[in-house]
């Protein structure tokens, strides 16, 4: 499912088996959470009503974004049942210093377990890295983030990351299982258009020699 939206100009092997997995929120708790931002976007004079939409390509559902101090932030709306299915937010980082953060945001998503595995979430990310967004993790991701990434990983470049003292430094496409399961390291999807190459130039991250 790809998003039907124009993009936004946002400036083989591997494993992840040791990476670091957070625990699971509760379903309930996610439930209740998306269905006080529904009623915001529903709610006149709320901060969320009437901000921008854009319908996806199944017309079922329709995407309100709205962008806040540089991070980007999208409501997947199911209009058939009038409820939210989820959300996903497009993170800046505070690890990283003032080159890297206008280039690398961290997405996070939580959605309604009735609308999970339905691609909604993969089409939204990749209509961020489509429009030239790379994309970094955060210290740990949920199971179904670590499964996502690895999905993406079959059709944009995925690299290694030592995150520390705001500095980036490349560590490979692949690194050992103790490597990967380190707090510093991160994965990497580059953007459309990105090499590994203009990125370091850009942000500043140390490459080897």
């Amino acid at each position: 499912m790809a998003l039907a939206m124009a993009p936004r100009p946002w400036w083989a092997g591997w494993g992840m088996t040791e990476l670091r997995i957070d625990v699971g929120r509760g379903e309930e708790r996610i439930d209740r959470e998306l269905e006080v931002l529904h009623r915001r976007l529903k709610r006149p004079g709320d901060a969320l009503h009437g901000i921008a939409s854009v319908p996806m390509d199944d017309p079922r559902f329709v995407i309100h974004h709205r962008e806040a101090d540089g991070e980007f932030y999208l409501y997947v709306e199911d209009m058939r049942r009038g409820r939210l299915a989820g959300t996903t937010v497009f993170n800046r980082l505070i690890e990283l210093d003032r080159r890297a953060d206008r280039y690398l945001r961290a997405p996070h998503s939580q959605y309604a377990p009735a609308y999970r595995r339905r691609g909604l979430a993969t089409a939204i990310y990749r209509w961020g890295l489509e429009a030239g967004l790379c994309l970094i993790t955060g210290a740990r991701q949920s199971p179904a983030a670590h499964a996502l990434w690895g999905r993406l990983a079959r059709h944009y470049p995925l690299h290694h990351v030592d995150l520390r003292d705001k500095r980036l430094a490349w560590l490979g496409t692949q690194v050992s299982p103790e490597t990967l399961g380190a707090l510093h390291t991160r994965m990497l999807l580059l953007g459309r258009g990105w090499t590994l190459q203009a990125l370091a130039d850009a942000t500043g991250m140390r490459l080897p020699d």
